[in-house]
This record gives structure tokens, C-alpha cells and sequence, in this order.
């Protein structure tokens, strides 16, 4: 786990460096850097469409071009490599009008409808417009009238207002393995679309929402649900209840001001009961809950051989549409506990209902999610009506709470941190690091370490180092009372396909698993970067959440899922034992395979 030192006597290999001159400015980067984030070590700006952190350059857009001495040509700054010696200027008179017409000419295919749009005030397009002083139409426009895709009831695609970027293809293609989208046509009629030109509810997208996160205007954007809760909070014939999941906390600030990685639970909690929530539940809570019933199921299989390993994680929506698609072999593999937003929705209206006297038919159930595929989820109307009723109403992302404060005129900035409801918001840090990738693994484990050996992790090591941080995969050998644990946590589902086909090619040969333990996360970073999640995503913001989290794990006493005092008293009074009765009623799923999507 720890790299070898260097062999005494050998120099030290340092990776080979490039100088040239930016503006004047000499500057100094690893060979291969790009001169678009060279400019950026010397603070300078160069404009750009196409190019995002996450992805590989396409030099789409033209935006990003540059003078380099000696060059007669205009390379793009975001897929040309500093040389060494190059003096390259970024801006001057003749560079802007080529931008500005640059611009021009993308707007002339772009519908003037910003104070409609999704993305009105955070659009990039409409960013660099401004900046650039266009005013007027110098370029007859030339919108091709196309339908918005509405199918999926999660992300809207509107054509129109797509600038053929290639973000999105880039996103669902690469980082997403899922080829639900492609570019179709040719020249001026280059469109985006779903692959075959057919609806997105029918192509193989998983309602992730990252084409949604990386997309520079309002070409898609997820399905805007705010009215709908307004009109219930309105209705004084429904009890509105609300839950917030663990990485909202950590990420609704930055549509405020506040810098990435601000916890600002309380403020949250004050801001849900100031629009009219009768209760504020936490979703840390039921991510506690998950921890109980997945650590329980894992440790039946591992201990005592009742199911199959291994066992793989189920609380990401995205991710078990991906594997009801694609690897629905593995559905026996599966964990059958539902996502922590599920199975708040199904307490709430179940046990919180009868412990407050209240009728569940009159219970509507708000969830703020950072992700579009929980839409998606519920949607899935046989499986999440545990309780009787629509388990969870009506999913909100983070984007969509933001606006809706906005919308309230509540000054957030100002408010004092409230409290959540006891009965259904106390949670441990466990419950709370759900947020990142790696977070239920190390929740589990520290649970399972409990229920295997009858005590704790030892205070050195409850954080579970090997499977933190935003590497692509992680794996890690975890003793356990004397027993070797193999586990694997994958985040972005193109380094997901890496770790089952290992798990395909073992049971294939009939060798043991190569792991005993999967996490899967859909979105790249886990939830925190989450589709839902306010924009301008990047790995440096990720990690900003991340760090937020983890210190409100280290900071809190309670950082066991079974220490929960009100997990403890739910199970007691309620719920019996994990696994069995009522928990397995109401916590537990099914899934079902879709072999045409198979590879």
C-alpha cells in the first residue's frame, strides 16, 4: 500500500519539464501539458466551449486559439502541447475579433430564448457572449426546429440549444461507457441525439445525468419538478415531509458563494422548515440503515455462505440500471437492500406515521438528491411502494433546491442551523462519508468488522485509507479477524466494466472471486459528483466536497451505523432483525434483467 523508497545511491527520477514564454510571462510544466492549462499556471484565461477538466480535448469549438511565434497558423490552445521556447500570446485585438466572430457563428445556430432556458445566469455560451459584447444578431440565425426529448422523465435533451461540443458524447461514451448518446448528420445539420436517432427512454442512457453536469448550455438539463412541490406545500391537506442525502450538504453551498466542501447542514434544515416542510428528515439516517441491512447481507454470504460472492452495492440507481442492462448475470450478486432515499421514503411513511398519528395517505415525500437518476428511481413504482404508497413523491437535485431558495427571497446566507427530526435524523459518520466514492465501503466494513468480531475498529483504524480518494479503481485487502476481505470500489461506469469482467472471467474458470466486495458508484467522485450537482464539476471541486465530508465524519462521536442510537431503537421497536420480517419488507428490493442491452 505504501510505494518503495528510492535505492539508496540511484538519483531520484523526476518527470521531464517544459519552459516557454506566455504573454511575456516564462512558465515551466510537465512535457505534455497542454498550452490551455499552461496559460492557467501564469493566470490566464483562455476561452473555451468544448474543453472540460474531465475530459480529453476535441478543439471543437475554435474559441481557444492562440498566436505562437514563428507559426503562421492559429493553433488551439486546449490539444496543442507547450514546446520548449515556444512565446505564445493568448490575447491581443486580432484574437478577440476571431473569437467574437467564432461566437457569432455559433449563436446564429442557437435559439434566443436565455430567459427561458434551464441554464439561464449559468451558461457558458451565454457567459462568453456577455464577455465579449455581442449585442445583436450580425449573422441571420439558422435554428433547426427540433422536439425536446422528454422520455426519461429525468434529463431533458433539447436539441436546439446544443452546440455540438461533444462533451456529452465524450461523457456517455468514455467516462460513462453507456453510448446512449452520438452526433448524427453532417455540417450545418450536425445534431446531438440518442444513438439510432431513437427517444432516450429507449436507448441504453441510465439517467445519470453527467451529459447533463458537463454540458456548457441548456442542451440538457434534468427534468424541473420545483412547481410540483410548491403546489403540495401549498395544499394544506398534505403533511409535506423532506430528507436531504449526504452530499448535498457539501455542494448546495457553492450556488450561494460558499467555497466547495462547506457543510452547511444546519442551514439546510432551517431553510427546508422556512419553506414549509412539516418535517426534515436526513438521508445520513438511512444511509446508516443501508449500512445495517448490506454489512448484514455481506456478512451472511462471506461467514456463513448463504448467497453468492460477491456481494455488489445497489444504493446508486444509475449504476443498477447500468447492471440490469449490461451485466444482468450479476443480479444474484447483488445486494437486495434498497438505496438509502428509498428507504427513508418507506419509514416515513410507515413508522414515522405511526409514531406521530399521522395518515400516510395525506404524507407527501420530498427527497433532495444530487442526482438525476433518483428520479429515475422513482419511477419504479412496484419495487418502492414498500409502505403502501409512493414511498418517496417527488425528487428534487441540488440544482432544483437552490433555485427554489432563490425563488423563496429567504436570505441563506443568514439563517441560524436548525435541527432535523429526531426520530428519523440522527446519523453517525458512516451515514454521512455515503457521499463519496468509497464511503459505503468503508461504512460497511466497519460495521461488518462489528457484527464478525463483536467490537470495534480500533480508533487508528476506523478510516479505512485504501479505499478513499479518486482513483478510478481501488483495491484492497482488509484483515478481519485473522480473515482476508478482498475489495474493489469503482467510480465512473467505464472503470466499473474492468472489475466485473474479472468476476465474469473467475467464475468462468471456476476460480474463487477475485473480490469479496464491490462498491459501485455511477458518477465519478460518488454522489458528490452527481449529475444533480451544481455545475462546473471537476476533479479539485470533487475533492473539495470530499475533504468536507470526510471532516464531518472525523469531527462527530457517533461514527458506527450500529452505534445509531435511533437505528438501535428502530429495530428494537420496529423493524426486528436485519434481513427478516418487516426489514426485509420494507428495505429490500428485487431487480430484473434486460438481456437486449447484454454484452
Amino acid at each position: 500500500m505504501h510505494a518503495q523508497p528510492p535505492v539508496k545511491g540511484e538519483p531520484t527520477m523526476r518527470p521531464p519539464t517544459v519552459t516557454a514564454s506566455i504573454n511575456g510571462r516564462e512558465v515551466t510544466v510537465p512535457a505534455g501539458t497542454s498550452i490551455l492549462d499552461a496559460a492557467r499556471q501564469v493566470q490566464v484565461n483562455i476561452p473555451t466551449l468544448c474543453k472540460h477538466p474531465d475530459l480529453l480535448p476535441t478543439a471543437a469549438c475554435g474559441l481557444c486559439i492562440v498566436k505562437v511565434a514563428g507559426n503562421r497558423k492559429l493553433p488551439r490552445a486546449c490539444a496543442t502541447a507547450l514546446e520548449p521556447g515556444m512565446d505564445i500570446t493568448t490575447h491581443d485585438s486580432e484574437l478577440t475579433e476571431v473569437r467574437r466572430s467564432t461566437l457569432e457563428l455559433i449563436l446564429s445556430n442557437h435559439p434566443n430564448a436565455c430567459l427561458t432556458c434551464g441554464r439561464n445566469n449559468h451558461c457558458e455560451l451565454q457567459t462568453l457572449a456577455a464577455d465579449f459584447g455581442i449585442r445583436q444578431d450580425y449573422i441571420p440565425r439558422y435554428v433547426r426546429k427540433l422536439d425536446p426529448d422528454c422520455s426519461t422523465g429525468s434529463i431533458v435533451l433539447d436539441f436546439e440549444k446544443c452546440i455540438k461540443c461533444g462533451r456529452c458524447v465524450q461523457v456517455c461514451q468514455q467516462m460513462q461507457n453507456v453510448w446512449a448518446l452520438s452526433l448524427l448528420e453532417r455540417g450545418i445539420h450536425t445534431r446531438m441525439a440518442p444513438a439510432g436517432d431513437i427517444s432516450l427512454a429507449d436507448s441504453p442512457c441510465i439517467r445519470c445525468g453527467q451529459c447533463s453536469a458537463h454540458c456548457p448550455t441548456g442542451a440538457i438539463i434534468e427534468k424541473d419538478e420545483i412547481a410540483s412541490v410548491w403546489t403540495a406545500l401549498r395544499d394544506e391537506s398534505k403533511f409535506c415531509t423532506v430528507q436531504i442525502a449526504p452530499s448535498v450538504r457539501v455542494a448546495l453551498g457553492e450556488a450561494f458563494g460558499y467555497p466547495p466542501g462547506t457543510d452547511l447542514t444546519g442551514k439546510i434544515y432551517s431553510v427546508l422548515r422556512r419553506l414549509g416542510f412539516r418535517a426534515v428528515f436526513d438521508t445520513n439516517f438511512s444511509a446508516d440503515l443501508t449500512i445495517i441491512e448490506e454489512a448484514s447481507e455481506f456478512v451472511a454470504r462471506f461467514a456463513h455462505g448463504t448467497g453468492e460472492l460477491p456481494l455488489i452495492t445497489s444504493c446508486c440507481p444509475a449504476w443498477v440500471d447500468y447492471m440490469e442492462k449490461y451485466f444482468d448475470d450479476l443480479i444474484p450478486n447483488f445486494s437486495t437492500a434498497k438505496s438509502p432515499q428509498q428507504m427513508l421514503g418507506a419509514l416515513a411513511k410507515t413508522y414515522y406515521a405511526e409514531k406521530s398519528g399521522i395518515d400516510p395517505a395525506t404524507m407527501y415525500q420530498v427527497s433532495i438528491m444530487p442526482c438525476t437518476a433518483k428520479k429515475y428511481e422513482l419511477q419504479r413504482t412496484d419495487e418502492m411502494r414498500a409502505s403502501g404508497y409512493s414511498d418517496v413523491d417527488v425528487c428534487l437535485t441540488t440544482r432544483e433546491l437552490a433555485r427554489m431558495i432563490k425563488q423563496s427571497g429567504i436570505a441563506f446566507h443568514e439563517l441560524p442551523d436548525g435541527e432535523a427530526d429526531s426520530i428519523l435524523g440522527t446519523y453517525s459518520g458512516s451515514g454521512l462519508i455515503f457521499g463519496n466514492t468509497g464511503g459505503v465501503m468503508e461504512a460497511a466494513l466497519r460495521t461488518a468488522y462489528f457484527k464478525v468480531t463483536g467490537k470495534n475498529l480500533e480508533k487508528a483504524a476506523i478510516d479505512i485509507q485504501p479505499v478513499r480518494g479518486l482513483q478510478g479503481i481501488k483495491t484492497a485487502a482488509i484483515d478481519v479477524a485473522d480473515t482476508e476481505v478482498r475489495v474493489a470500489v469503482a467510480h465512473g461506469l467505464a472503470n466499473v466494466e474492468k472489475l466485473l469482467l474479472e468476476v465474469r472471467a473467475a467464475r468462468a474458470a471456476k476460480e474463487p472471486p477475485p473480490y469479496h466486495f464491490i462498491e459501485v458508484m455511477a458518477c465519478p467522485g460518488g454522489c458528490i459528483g452527481g449529475g444533480g450537482q451544481p455545475y462546473g464539476v471537476s476533479d479539485e471541486v470533487r475533492r473539495q466536497r470530499m475533504e468536507g465530508l470526510l471532516a464531518g465524519d472525523k469531527s462527530m462521536k457517533l461514527r458506527f451505523s450500529h452505534e445509531n442510537p435511533e437505528i438501535v431503537r428502530l429495530y428494537d421497536e420496529y423493524l426486528g432483525e436485519p434481513l427478516h420480517g418487516r426489514a426485509h419488507e420494507l428495505l429490500h428490493t428485487r431487480y430484473q434483467a434486460r438481456p437486449s442491452y447484454r454484452r
